[in-house]
């Protein structure tokens, strides 16, 4: 006869209930991902501590570098970027910092903030053609055609404000120099930059890799699921964020918003009419 199956007491299910590998603390001792915070202190930069709490193992110092690099470059793009602007209105509503920066992390989503991801889910679309045979120019190009053929966007060339980015050129330098050093395959350098001559050879016109496009590389080569570009990204604002939020908080001001109070916004409703003496 089987014997019945031993039930977790309610101690176990509680333990249970938010298990985790990344932190473990007891009374003296704080442990992430199995290394006392004491013996990190000091000894891991920031951006290797990122990689840590992500991926579960330390990084190598070429990698940790890379991924810094990233970071830095996406951290700021002034106040006409609506992240930046939503923290300096909300420094002057009279909320704390912590309110402010809140406010301007939830404006980064799809359309702000989230063309990071998505070019890395469009590199792993080009890199599963290419698993299956296509050289890397083709499958770009094919990939390419297909969402230009649904009018989808393509995320991470092109930019509103910059012919050019000047964030781009240096991080794929810095790709390719770590590509040198065997840090990186360069595999997803070389998507990124198919993509680009697909697309010129489609508008007709060079659209060139942004910052997106060109943080979605280092992402990608360091081996980050696309689903993290965001978090990443987010993390990376958030600095901008609060330097924004502060600065407008010393600079004062009361409930700021978009523009100046002399510029009208333009009202395109009906014009004036009276509501008649027939209302009561």
């Amino acid at each position: 006869m089987t014997p019945p199956p031993v039930l977790p007491t309610a101690e176990e299910r509680a333990a249970d209930w938010w298990r985790t590998d990344i932190i473990d603390i007891a009374p003296g001792s704080i442990r992430m991902r199995g290394y006392a915070i004491e013996e990190l202190i000091g000894r891991v930069d920031f951006p290797a501590m990122i990689w840590l709490m992500l991926r579960g193992e330390l990084p190598s110092p070429d990698q940790a570098a890379l991924l810094a690099a990233a970071l830095v470059a996406g951290v700021d793009h002034g106040p006409h970027a609506p992240s930046i602007a939503v923290a300096r209105m909300a420094a002057t509503c009279g909320i704390g910092l912590n309110s402010a920066m809140a406010s301007a992390i939830n404006v980064l989503g799809d359309v702000h903030g989230g063309a990071g991801q998505q070019c890395m889910e469009l590199y792993a679309q080009i890199d599963a053609r290419v698993r299956q045979g296509l050289p890397i120019e083709e499958a770009a190009a094919a990939e390419i055609g297909d969402r230009l053929a649904r009018k989808a966007h393509i995320p991470g060339f092109g930019h509103r404000f910059h012919p050019v980015d000047p964030r781009s050129g240096r991080l794929l330098a810095l790709v390719d120099a770590a590509r040198d050093g065997g840090t990186v395959s360069g595999h997803f350098a070389a998507i990124g930059r198919a993509v680009e001559q697909a697309l010129a050879g489609a508008k007709g016109k060079r659209l060139p890799m942004n910052i997106d496009g060109a943080t979605a590389v280092v992402f990608a080569e360091l081996g980050f699921p696309a689903a993290l570009g965001r978090g990443l990204f987010v993390l990376s604002r958030s600095v901008g964020i609060l330097a924004h939020a502060w600065e407008q908080s010393q600079q004062g001001g009361r409930i700021k918003g978009p523009m100046p109070p002399s510029l009208a916004y333009r009202y395109t409703g009906v014009p004036a009419r009276p509501l008649g003496d027939d209302r009561r």
